[in-house]
This record gives C-alpha cells, structure tokens and sequence, in this order.
C-alpha cells in the first residue's frame, strides 16, 4: 500500500514545503498529515481520489486537507506545483490566514465540506496558475537557500495564495462573510478539545446565542454545522495519531471523541475515505519527491 506523506520527515522545521515536478508516469495513491496545494501546469494526467478519477487541465488548483488521499495517473509532460501547510502551523503560527475570508474558503471551508473526503478541487485562470507556479519555484528556491529569513517565506506563501484567490472563478462563487466571533470562538473550543463530548447547547450558551442561530451561522461561514465540523476536526486529528503512533485504532478513536471502536470506523472511513486500519497501513514507509517528481523512499 502507498504510504502517508509525513511533515515531521518533509519539512525539516519549516511551516512551509515547496517545489515543482514535472510527471510523465503518475504517482501512486498516497495520504498526508499536513495541508497540500497543487497547481496544475501543462501537460496531461488523470487526478485519483476517494471521489474517483478524473482528468487534470491547466487551471486547476487541488486543495487536499491533513488525512486526505490522492494520486496521478497516466501523466505525460504534466506540471504540478506543490505548496504545503504544516497541520501543527496552520493551528500556530499560520493561524492568521483563517481570519482572511477568501483564504479561508480556500484552505477550510471547501475542502471540508460535506461529501469532498477532505479534496476540493477548483479553478482559477491559466495565466494565474503559470503565476502561482512560477512564485512556487521562487518559494523553493528560498527555503532550500535561506531558513533563516521566515520573513521572506510568509511573505511569498501569502504571494501564493493571493494569486491563487485573485485568480479563481468568482462568477461562480458568494465572496466570504467575515468570520462570526461566535463562530471563531466555538471553532477555538473545538481545536483546543476535540475529544470533549460537546453538544450545541452548551456552545450556543458559552457565546450567548440560540442553538438554531450558532448552526446557521456556522453554516453560513464554513459551510457546515458546529458538530458536522467537529466530526472533520476529529478526523485530521485521528489521521494524525494514526499516522504517528502504535496506539491501536480504538484508543485513536477514543482520544479523539469517538469512544465506541465500530462508529469511529464508520465516521472516518466516511470522512476519509478509508477505514482506519487502511489508512494506517499508508504509514509505514515515508515517502518523499524526488526531483522527477516520483515517490522516493527512504
């Protein structure tokens, strides 16, 4: 089986890892713990998900969640642009790109609504995507050259995703209300417990509103319900443990809130796409891109 793609072996300290490969075979089914960007350059392929598999064109931009799964098939002169979040970042020091309503439709919102198996995939115009690929290169170039300088990566990553925001189809999309601060609140509880059995009540009493109006805010700003987004939260979490320890797959379930072992495996297997005991077996070789842009074992 593939394996997980781990940031503790990719990002030697950085929140940010970078580079861009050009295919002319494919890539093998494989899973992350971390958040992963990838922008569609030239050429051909076919993009493999739990969602099944479709063809790849210039433009597009896959968005894929910590614990989502894809590949490549049948690739032949195909560019793809990487440009990926640390898990532990994101909730840290890149906590700051939630607050910007377009990034956070971008790197939240749509990968985790209801259905994506944590993948979203959209477009943005060609000259926007050769842009985003050719600041990806740059982005590369500065973390291999110079990790002392953060600054300078911050700055290209937000370079990265602008374009990538300024560039997709807005005639199809509602532009992203500003985050409720009930809805950011709640969303804080969530990270900082995720294994507490919360219920709506006791969150829509913790921000002073009524039930019915914390579930639609937080349907409006996310896209899903208060508990629907605990259940993705959970999710990457236990992706993690998963990934990263020998726990077995019950106590995994358990520490993340789901106590009983048959609906933890349901649960993630719908959020995932795959059984626990099926994501696991990814994990146990680290994977890494070697400069053709195929998987190269360690």
């Amino acid at each position: 089986m593939p394996a997980t793609l781990h940031e503790h072996a990719l990002f030697a300290g950085s929140p940010v890892l970078a580079g861009v490969h050009h295919l002319d075979l494919g890539i093998e089914p494989h899973a992350h713990d971390f958040l992963e960007i990838a922008v569609i350059g030239a050429g051909a392929g076919r993009h493999v998900t739990s969602q099944g598999e479709r063809p790849l064109r210039l433009g597009q931009v896959i968005v894929l969640r910590p614990g989502a799964w894809h590949g490549f098939r049948d690739c032949a002169g195909l560019t793809v642009a990487n440009c990926c979040l640390s898990a532990q970042a994101l909730r840290a020091e890149l906590a700051l790109l939630y607050d910007i309503p377009m990034l956070r439709a971008m790197l939240w919102t749509d990968p985790v609504a209801s259905g994506t198996h944590g993948v979203a995939v959209t477009t943005v115009d060609p000259a926007a995507a050769e842009e985003a690929i050719a600041e990806i290169a740059l982005l590369e170039r500065d973390l291999g050259a110079d990790r002392g300088r953060p600054g300078r990566v911050l700055g290209r990553l937000v370079t990265v995703l602008g374009i990538l925001a300024d560039g997709r189809d807005l005639t199809r999309e509602e532009p992203a209300p500003i985050v409720s601060p009930a809805v950011a609140a709640t969303i804080a509880r969530f990270e900082a417990e995720p294994a507490h059995p919360w219920r709506l009540d006791d969150l829509a009493r913790a921000v002073n509103l009524d039930p019915d109006h914390l579930g639609r805010l937080f349907v409006r700003h996310v896209g899903l319900t208060p508990l629907r987004y605990l259940a993705r939260l959970r999710a990457e979490r236990a992706a993690t443990l998963l990934a990263h320890s020998t726990l077995p797959a019950a106590r995994v379930g358990a520490a993340v809130g789901w106590a009983d072992p048959t609906y933890f495996a349901r649960r993630f297997r719908t959020l995932v796409g795959l059984t626990p005991t099926e994501y696991r077996r990814r994990t146990r070789s680290a994977t890494h891109w070697s400069g053709t842009g195929q998987p190269e074992t360690q």
